[in-house]
């Protein structure tokens, strides 16, 4: 099939193509996630849950680009080591601690700015929790299955809190915002400022098999 010209960006020399297509739909989402969704200043704290996966360690590496303090969970000593490498300020393992009481901990009992949390149902209701007054949660995934249905007076006695349930599709809906964020996000790249992991590669006539291991 045919790709619209409006849906294609131009890759920076020094950014392989391999690279470029392993970073642009998660890259994006970092993009947006901390420069529209939830826009982050310096000295604000995040907490990204799913720190070491593949949109998860790009967040953090951005978030750290923009100045941000970033508190990561994951699940395994092994993980702990790509959020560390990521730049995660502290990593909490779920799996041993509870995100929740560590992550009030960390920040004196006051909460973090916002939550970017992929998980969903297993992290939901903490995620509320540790967040300020007047704190966001981004849900931009649901890796642990749907959040059930809740009632939107909880978000009051938390803290006046917001909640976004976003996806990229919102976020490049014109042809100016896919090249500003394809454009930054590949020049951080092509600056060596955005580390990604690519675990393997696969030719288009292989493309199912590549689904299969994702």
């Amino acid at each position: 099939g045919m790709v619209p010209a409006s849906a294609v960006v131009p890759v920076p020399a020094g950014v392989g193509l391999d690279l470029a297509a392993a970073l642009m739909l998660q890259g994006m989402t970092a993009h947006y996630l901390t420069k529209s969704t939830f826009p982050l200043q310096p000295g604000q704290t995040c907490l990204v849950h799913a720190a070491a996966g593949g949109t998860g360690a790009l967040l953090v590496q951005m978030a750290k680009h923009v100045g941000a303090r970033v508190i990561g969970t994951v699940s395994t000593a092994e993980k702990e080591a790509i959020a560390r490498a990521a730049g995660a300020d502290h990593v909490i393992r779920y799996t041993e601690q509870d995100f929740e009481s560590e992550t009030r901990q960390l920040t004196d009992g006051r909460g973090v700015d916002v939550v970017y949390d992929s998980v969903g149902k297993t992290t939901f209701d903490k995620s509320l929790n540790v967040l300020r007054h007047r704190g966001m949660l981004v849900l931009f995934g649901a890796s642990s299955g749907p959040v059930p249905p809740f009632d939107p007076a909880v978000l009051n006695p938390k803290g006046s809190l917001y909640l976004t349930r976003p996806s990229l599709g919102h976020y490049v809906s014109t042809r100016e915002e896919l090249v500003w964020r394809a454009t930054e996000v590949l020049d951080l790249a092509a600056r060596g400022a955005l580390t990604v992991r690519i675990d393997r590669s696969y030719p288009l006539a292989e493309v199912a098999d590549a689904h299969r291991t994702l």
